[in-house]
């Protein structure tokens, strides 16, 4: 096995895993405040479509990351205002927001076909992003970089800041901490804007970096590996990375099965295979642990104060 396909195939994993990681970091913020919301998948295809038309738009791939995240927060937002304020059932209103999150974005991107999207350059010298060994560790988009600094941020963010524990206060006791001043939808609302921002970055990594084109449904049931890495990963920052650079070995397995043409098995089965682990590690740990491991305590409950 040469050198150059040992690279060739880290920076593949790379990619592959950048969006699943943004978008499970944003949704392990919402589900330590107590919120679940499987609305992951719509939000990534706002962020792509938004994040597209806006660097389509203005010529500026930075300007299209921040409208990514604004369209992954505003359209977390709906399920926001469902949730907290009506206090509708939070798996139904996700389900209900990836349909809708999938049919606007496909609704908006009719006008954006055939566009091509300008790339961003590299945050390296030329010199050491396109050398053919460098580039394994400096020839990725920014946000691939930031993807990884987030993960000890939000690490930092959830267990050494006061915002932190008052979140997780909120996650695993929101009667107590109503009881003592918090304000929990405050809290929630927060999170779930978070959650909503890194989705829709996490999707427009597929618009504005893997094709920088649109396409219906570009992120592939992306934002379901996503929900489950979360679980996967015990509810911990630092476990998500590991468990998104494993199902990113497991996609890049998927493309290079197909170039090598291992017709023994269908195409099909490769394609599944993310999806077969994702079911396979989450019955595993369901077996394991049938108590909920390190879920939060009111994850999924509506907040029903008494006063």
């Amino acid at each position: 096995m040469s050198t150059e396909f040992i690279i060739a195939a880290i920076v593949t994993i790379v990619g592959l895993t950048t969006p699943i990681l943004l978008a499970a970091l944003g949704e392990l913020v919402v589900e330590k405040a107590g919120v679940l919301n499987l609305g992951v998948e719509g939000m990534m295809l706002m962020g792509a479509i938004c994040g597209f038309g806006v660097t389509v738009s203005t010529f500026n791939p930075w300007l299209g990351i921040l409208g990514a995240a604004a369209g992954g927060a505003l359209s977390s937002m709906l399920f926001a205002v469902l949730v907290l304020e009506l206090n509708s059932n939070q798996v139904a209103t996700g389900l209900a927001l990836t349909i809708f999150g999938t049919g606007l974005s496909s609704l908006i991107g009719l006008s954006y076909t055939g566009f091509i999207a300008p790339v961003f350059g590299s945050v390296f010298p030329s010199s050491l992003a396109s050398d053919p060994y460098l580039k394994v560790i400096f020839g990725y988009s920014p946000i691939v970089y930031f993807a990884l600094i987030m993960v000890p941020v939000v690490a930092w963010f959830l267990k050494s800041t006061r915002a932190g524990m008052i979140l997780r206060a909120v996650g695993e006791n929101d009667l107590s901490a109503h009881s003592i001043g918090y304000s929990v939808k405050g809290v929630r609302y927060a999170a779930i804007a978070f959650g909503g921002a890194m989705a829709g970055i996490g999707g427009a990594y597929f618009s504005m970096v893997i094709t920088p084109m649109w396409a219906e449904k570009m992120t592939a049931g992306r934002g379901w590996i996503a929900l489950a890495l979360v679980v996967f990963a015990g509810w911990r920052a630092g476990r998500l990375l590991v468990g998104a650079y494993f199902f990113g070995i497991l996609m890049a397995l998927e493309l290079y099965a197909k170039a090598a043409g291992f017709s023994f098995l269908p195409s099909q089965f490769w394609a599944a295979m993310p999806y077969l682990m994702t079911v396979v590690a989450l019955s595993v740990i369901s077996m394991r642990d049938r108590s909920g491991g390190n879920a939060p305590a009111c994850l999924g409950k509506p907040f029903l104060p008494s006063t």
